[in-house]
């Protein structure tokens, strides 16, 4: 399998895929694994991590540019990528020292009396996880790091689109003492990861993706532990008495940082009537000034999308609202994969680009005069990932907080805000489940209780 520079068109090398005869050894690999990786003690699992973090930092540059060059995403974005995911690995190596262990009296019934109960978290058993495009590193990270953490062994597939991260993270973790089978990486076609979907060996998918493939997914998972992120149609409203010039400077970011192409993408500005004229002269204008340009360079702000197809998809998309009434203020140019900052407004329900997850540089703005009508517009979606809120009042925020239906809401910050401590997740056909080191542990762990 060929993997291309989306900038450049360059192949940039060649991945081998696995036949079934190795997938087959893979997962015995991993059920080999289990005991011992359920064996390894806080220490042991905390020291692997370090030496991975230790790792990433040696190949540090190599790692930045290897995803700006397979992901098509800017420098800076791609440091920071880098950056996080040195950040979620040492969250685990603290986080594998926590592993709850309860003591409990028994005597709420008189069956009860004199006994006590005794509260352990094992390992669940095997983890296949699956890794997205649009953040190569990190989020394969948050598959990994909390399965070496809780000692499940992990089978990764990353995207086919940017598998040479991986391929380096791997050569990293492969030197650890990890033990062997405890994690592995595969590639492969789609029918055969399917096969891994369902294998009976499998205790748990980790899947962040697409909603189409992760439900889909789902129903063929049989008994498994499924946990699922599939994305959303973030939305932030801007209130009467909020900063103006804070709100354009987190929804630049929110609206445009990696083309769009990230799952809590600041897709509907709401904004208060009042200040709807100023919000859209100044946000336009900033837009206008974004650096477009090569991924690599390091003063690049935006560029191109992961390939030309999904340009092309949305650019159909705007086309379909402007045919239906839509305003377009700026934008609505295709040169190749490259598709420009585009911003909408008097967008209807019922067209892609609005109810759909766009996952490209695309932004709705549209006026409000109530709360309780943008929240309601907020939540007339079936996604539910997460949301913004701009707002000087603590009761709007409430409000906002309590009403929304959404896996989490920011205040006075892009949409796009996310730091790996914290849940993460949606509701709805956003997903189920959260990742965020310690959250992501509590799937791959299992309650098991002596009663004494």
């Amino acid at each position: 399998m060929q993997v291309f520079n989306p900038y450049s068109q360059e192949v940039l090398g060649e991945i081998e895929l696995k036949s079934e005869e190795e997938i087959n050894q893979i997962i015995r690999d991993s059920v080999s694994a289990k005991q011992e990786m359920g064996d390894l003690s806080a220490g042991e699992k905390s020291e692997i991590l370090l030496h991975i973090i230790d790792g990433i930092r040696k190949k540090y540059n190599e790692f930045i540019i290897t995803i700006a060059e397979e992901s098509g995403k800017p420098y800076r974005y791609s440091k920071a990528e880098v950056d996080r995911a040195i950040q979620t690995f040492t969250i685990a190596a603290e986080e594998c020292k926590r592993i709850p262990h309860e003591l409990i009296d028994l005597d709420a019934t008189q069956k009860g009396k004199g006994l006590k109960g005794e509260v352990i978290y094992v390992p669940k058993g095997i983890v296949f996880g699956i890794s997205p495009f649009n953040f190569p590193l990190n989020l394969a990270v948050h598959k990994i790091a909390p399965a070496i953490a809780t000692g499940c062994p992990i089978i990764l597939k990353p995207s086919s689109k940017t598998p040479l991260t991986m391929e380096l993270l791997a050569e990293i973790i492969n030197k650890t003492n990890l033990p062997r089978g405890g994690f592995q990486l595969v590639h492969c076609s789609r029918e055969l990861g399917n096969k891994l979907v369902e294998h009976k060996d499998i205790d748990l998918l980790s899947f962040t993706g697409s909603p189409g493939v992760g439900w889909n997914m789902k129903s063929k998972a049989g008994k498994k532990s499924v946990v699922l992120e599939l994305g959303g149609n973030a939305a932030a409203i801007i209130c009467d008495d909020a900063d103006i010039d804070l709100a354009i400077e987190e929804l630049i970011v929110g609206g445009f940082a990696y083309s769009g192409q990230v799952c809590i993408h600041t897709q509907r500005i709401y904004v208060h009537s009042s200040l709807k004229d100023d919000f859209t002269t100044k946000y336009i204008e900033k837009t206008k000034a974004l650096k477009i340009g090569e991924p690599i360079k390091e003063d690049t702000e935006f560029g191109v999308m992961i390939d030309e197809d999904n340009a092309k998809r949305v650019e159909g998309w705007v086309k379909e609202a402007l045919e239906n009434g839509a305003e377009l203020l700026l934008g609505h140019k295709r040169e190749g994969g490259l598709y420009y900052p585009t911003i909408l407004s008097n967008v209807k329900r019922g067209l892609k680009v609005r109810d759909e997850e766009v996952f490209g540089p695309v932004v709705i703005i549209e006026s409000f005069d109530k709360l309780e009508s943008a929240i309601d517009e907020v939540n007339a979606s079936r996604w539910g990932l997460q949301a913004s809120i701009f707002t000087d009042r603590i009761s709007n925020r409430d409000k906002a907080f309590r009403a929304l239906n959404v896996g989490g809401l920011i205040h006075n910050k892009s949409t796009t805000f996310r730091v790996d401590d914290m849940p993460y997740g949606g509701i709805k056909d956003s997903g189920f489940g959260r990742e965020g080191v310690k959250y992501a542990m509590k799937d791959y762990l299992e309650a098991k209780l002596l009663v004494r």
